[in-house]
């Protein structure tokens, strides 16, 4: 019994931690970006950072691992988590990590009771569009062809993109910049979707709400209607006359 509490309470206690890293891997992965002229120790200091911080994630995954009482149930069921953790080590891309830290944040996000559904979509709209003007900008600024060539071109192109608005006034010219594209699309849409059925499942629950009211109400009338015929009758016994 000790041993299946274990994981949720590893969680628990992780989840502010593990968040406060993720916040301190958006800043090392966006000084060097914003700041192309850092000298070269505040680039390998901001490299280390996000090396860290994807450890520490990895760190995590191995530790919910062991404490799980199905372990492989739980790669079978944590298989984002493991793709995330895996990616990097597979080939060391600033992308790759920032793509596995992400995917690493968002499973515990989603781990987490306290963390409202409006709560998570808003956070992954605002770190979708920093990321991905992150993303976009360092992989176009120098292209030859590029025409994203400020952090504010950058940020204007990543919300028409999750909008899937697309004015066509800045778009990617290289082809990991049009990956980039291609996945904030499919990410706007599925957030678009998640709070398009979050809306709906409000409504449908306010209109059920109401239904209940409604029948409750309806029960308290006919009884009180069956109440009044039996006293009704009861008069009319103690008078000797007909009921109405």
């Amino acid at each position: 019994m000790q041993q299946q509490s274990a994981q949720p309470r590893w969680e628990q206690h992780t989840q502010r931690p593990l968040f406060g890293l993720a916040l301190a891997f958006a800043v090392a992965y966006a000084v060097p970006i914003v700041r192309p002229d850092a000298s070269r120790d505040v680039v390998e200091v901001c490299t280390a950072v996000e090396w860290v911080v994807w450890g520490a994630f990895a760190l995590d995954y191995l530790i919910r691992l062991a404490l799980a009482e199905q372990r492989l149930r739980f790669v079978r069921t944590h298989w984002l988590d493991l793709g995330a953790v895996l990616l990097p080590a597979i080939q060391p891309l600033r992308l790759l990590r920032l793509v596995s830290t992400l995917l690493l944040v968002g499973q515990r996000a989603r781990m987490a009771s306290q963390i409202r559904l409006t709560t998570y979509v808003a956070g992954a709209v605002v770190g979708l569009l920093m990321f991905g003007s992150l993303a976009v900008l360092s992989v176009e600024r120098d292209a030859p062809d590029g025409n994203i060539r400020t952090l504010g071109d950058a940020v204007w192109w990543s919300f028409t993109t999750m909008t899937t608005v697309g004015y066509g006034d800045h778009a990617p010219t290289t082809g990991l910049g049009r990956m980039l594209a291609v996945g904030l699309m499919l990410s706007g849409i599925a957030l678009l979707g998640v709070v398009t059925a979050n809306i709906a499942a409000w409504f449908i629950a306010r209109f059920e709400k109401d239904d209940v009211e409604e029948r409750r109400q309806t029960e308290a009338i006919r009884e009180l209607t069956e109440e009044v015929r039996a006293l009704r009758g009861e008069l009319a016994a103690l008078k000797g006359t007909p009921v109405e």
